[in-house]
Parts: structure tokens; C-alpha cells; sequence
């Protein structure tokens, strides 16, 4: 019998071997040989907290959390009583009507924005079912509301694969199904005022779009003033703030949407991944008045069948409401400080080696004094009981992102393992043998 779902069970595949043949043959042949030739054939069985299990029983520490999807951690224990006890009710719904869960998750929402002068900037709230058509949503919506094409974003970003956000991230995932489009998206440098002033100068752009701390280039800082200036530089040539917080928003950074830090109320905010509790698919806009103007002129202009789903949305009022739990965030702010020393002593013992910390609560990015650094040090990780992953777009930097839940405890036995796994993929870079 063919391998498929019975009974409420898997059904096994001859061996780990077997599944990775025909998971090259039937679903991605690239990626699924990727990871092997990396050392990390990783196949994910049980998941629970922040550990997840091989096929062959390998336990690993998750400090990649698939981009912050899993902030609560797997099978959050609220998120997934919240959804089970919704499935007695509720299904998908139906996207064209008024829904119970829909609206009252955009309430909320509304009521966690960063707030304007006068009361709440962001006003209105949109649905996709992932990070990419949520940025679709957002530039649709900048576009409409301006009246413009252009759009702005950092040089080695990303905001996702779908039709139009994919031409605002980097040249590898654009030009590969010919979606690079200089002459509407322009990309300059990050931390650089003057590139953005010279791309917004035209006054033909429609919105500015910026990943907080862009994730997928290694999690680098903006410098300060760097975000208030670019918002103040949108308002100075019309075009609208889109504040990407798909990775960074809820309480990664210690506080529940990060442009929050950086005195900037933005026009347009896009959160997704964690806003999920790891459990159902849903992410969301938030816009201002103006900046979601086409709601009201034609309602019908944007249509998502799973968008808004209402057991997304219930997963997402409960994710929302244990991550806005104040003693959640002093917990992040514990952990933060942990690892803050943490890190900071094993990189005292190999400074050549292990170059810098980029952090931001929990944040993080660790830069290795190689090319492809970060690769070493994810191997080794992976061998020794961690999973967390290099940066696409540089892989001198390992992705690090511990959970907001984490215990005392964990955060220890991850620091301990953490430090052999550098001190080992050091000597693989440096040829050295222990």
C-alpha cells in the first residue's frame, strides 16, 4: 500500500532512506538534496515545547522556530485547546461574510498597534493565509491609496514569494521567475538614508516596505534613527510606511511589535508565521485609514478564500493573548539578558572565530569570521542536539531564535550546547583536529 493517512496515523515508510528518495522524486528534489549534503537530513516527526524529533527519534532544541512560527513553541498547549474546542464549531468559514472570529481578532489586533498623536494609527485590519499574500496585500493597498507603482525595500531583503512581493527581496528569488522589475522596484542599501532619499526623491513611490530587522540577510541593526528617518522621509515625498514585522513582531524583540522601539508609527504593518500559534495559517495587515481606503470604495477588490480562516483566527486571538501576558514579557526580557551573557562569554574564548553578536532581545544573529561560517556551525549544532539555521543571503550568520517561553533550564543546556557546537565547527573551518 502506498504511503498516506489512516486511521488518524501516518503510514510508515519502508525507512528514513526511502522517504527522502521519494520526497526528492514527488515533492522538491533541490531543497530535499540540499539539507542531506549539508549533514542535516532532517525529517520531523513529534514536535512538542520547543523540541522536535526525527523520524529516527533525534531529539533537537528548535532556535529556528521556522522564522518565529513557533514563538509559543510546537503544540502550544493553549493554542491548540483553543483550536480544538473551535473545530465543535467553527471550519475555514466563508471569506465574503462578516465572521465572529475574523472580527473579533481584528478588535484586537487594532487595540496592540502602535499608536498615533490622536488614538490608534492602524484602524483596519486584512487577511491572508501567509507572510507573502500579506505583502501583496500591503503594497496593493499602498498602491491604491498613493496612486503610485513604485516600491522601495532594502537591498538583500525578503518579504515573502508571492506575485508581488517577491520583486522587493533579493535578485535570487526575483529573477528566477522573472519578477525583477527595476523600473517599479528599486532596492537600496540598508542603514543608508541617503540611497533612500535618492529612491524616493521621484515622489512616484508608493510605499517604502522594510523588514525591521530583515531576517533572511542575518539580522542586522538598524542603526539608530535609521527607521524614524526613513519614516520621516515617506512623509516628505508621499509614500507610505510598511512596517514588515512577519519575523520580529510579537515580543521577539521584548516588546510586541518591534518599529515600536523605534519611535516609528508606520501606515502599514504585516505580521504572520507566529501570529499563528504554529497551528493554523492566517496573517494579517494593519493599515490606517488612508492607507486602507479600498475597503470602502470595493470591498470585493481583494479576495482570499483561506484568508482570515476562522480557526486561524481563533488560534490567533489565543497566540495574541498569551504573548500580550506581562509576565511573557518579562520572561523575554529574562531570557534576553541570558543569552546576552551567554553568548558574549563564548565568544570571549574564540573571538576570531565567533566575530560578532547582532541582538535584539531575542533576535538574534551570530556572525563567523568565514565565508560560509554560519553552515559549519549548523552542522555541528544539528549533531549536537540544536536546530537553527544560516542566513540566505549571508551565511556568515547563523539565524538564533530562542523561544519566549523558554525555561531557565533550557536556556542553559542550549548555551552549553551551543558553545561545543562552535568550538567544533571552528576547528572544521580552521582544519584543526581535536
Amino acid at each position: 500500500m502506498a504511503p498516506g493517512y489512516r486511521d488518524g496515523e501516518l503510514i510508515a515508510f519502508a525507512s528514513k532512506q526511502d522517504m527522502l528518495a521519494k520526497s526528492k522524486q514527488f515533492w522538491n528534489p533541490d531543497k530535499t538534496q540540499f539539507w542531506i549534503d549539508s549533514g542535516v537530513p532532517l525529517v520531523i516527526d513529534r514536535r512538542e515545547g520547543y523540541y522536535i524529533y526525527d523520524v529516527e527519534g533525534k531529539r533537537l532544541i528548535d532556535v529556528h522556530l521556522n522564522g518565529g512560527t513557533y514563538n509559543l513553541g510546537h503544540r502550544n498547549p493553549e493554542v491548540t485547546a483553543a483550536v480544538t474546542a473551535a473545530m465543535q464549531r467553527f471550519d475555514i468559514g466563508n471569506h465574503h461574510f462578516p465572521s465572529l472570529a475574523r472580527t473579533a481578532l481584528a478588535e484586537a489586533l487594532v487595540a496592540t498597534a502602535p499608536a498615533g498623536d490622536n488614538g490608534p494609527a492602524l484602524t483596519k485590519v486584512m487577511y491572508g493565509s501567509g507572510g507573502g499574500e500579506a505583502i501583496d496585500i500591503a503594497l496593493k493597498s499602498a498602491r491604491h491609496a498613493t496612486k503610485k507603482r513604485g516600491i522601495v525595500s532594502v537591498a538583500k531583503a525578503y518579504h515573502g514569494h508571492t506575485g508581488l512581493a517577491v520583486a522587493t527581496g533579493d535578485e535570487r528569488f526575483a529573477t528566477l521567475f522573472l519578477s525583477d522589475r527595476p523600473d517599479e522596484f528599486t532596492h537600496v542599501p540598508f542603514n543608508d538614508l541617503e540611497a533612500m532619499e535618492s529612491a524616493l526623491r521621484g515622489r512616484d513611490v508608493a510605499a517604502v516596505i522594510m523588514e525591521t530587522i530583515p531576517a533572511t540577510y542575518g539580522f542586522p541593526l538598524p542603526a539608530p534613527g535609521y527607521l524614524a528617518g526613513v519614516k520621516r522621509l515617506c512623509e516628505r515625498y508621499g509614500a507610505l510606511y510598511i512596517a514588515d514585522e512577519v519575523q520580529t513582531g510579537l515580543m521577539r524583540t521584548g516588546e510586541l511589535w518591534a518599529i515600536s522601539k523605534h519611535g516609528v508609527n508606520p501606515d502599514i504593518l504585516v505580521s504572520g508565521k507566529g501570529i499563528s500559534g504554529g497551528m493554523y495559517p492566517v496573517s494579517v495587515v494593519l493599515a490606517s485609514e488612508a492607507a486602507a481606503g479600498w475597503l470602502t470604495e470595493d470591498g470585493f477588490a481583494h479576495m482570499s478564500t483561506f484568508g482570515g480562516a476562522e480557526l486561524g483566527c481563533v488560534a490567533a486571538l489565543k497566540t495574541l493573548e498569551i504573548t500580550c501576558r506581562p509576565e511573557v514579557r518579562s520572561m523575554v526580557h529574562y531570557i534576553s539578558g541570558v543569552f546576552t551573557e551567554g553568548l558574549a562569554r563564548i565568544q570571549a574564548a574564540c573571538p576570531d572565530w565567533f566575530t560578532g553578536i547582532r541582538q535584539d532581545g531575542l533576535v538574534m544573529g551570530l556572525e563567523f569570521g568565514h565565508p560560509q561560517g554560519a553552515k559549519f556551525v549548523m552542522k555541528r549544532l544539528y549533531e549536537n542536539g540544536v536546530w537553527a539555521i544560516f542566513s540566505t543571503l549571508d551565511p556568515r550568520v547563523l539565524q538564533y531564535k530562542p523561544g519566549i517561553l523558554l525555561t531557565p533550564a533550557l536556556c542553559e543546556e542550549l548555551l552549553e550546547r551551543t558553545e561545543v557546537a562552535i568550538a567544533r565547527a571552528r576547528d572544521d573551518a580552521t582544519g584543526r583536529r581535536r
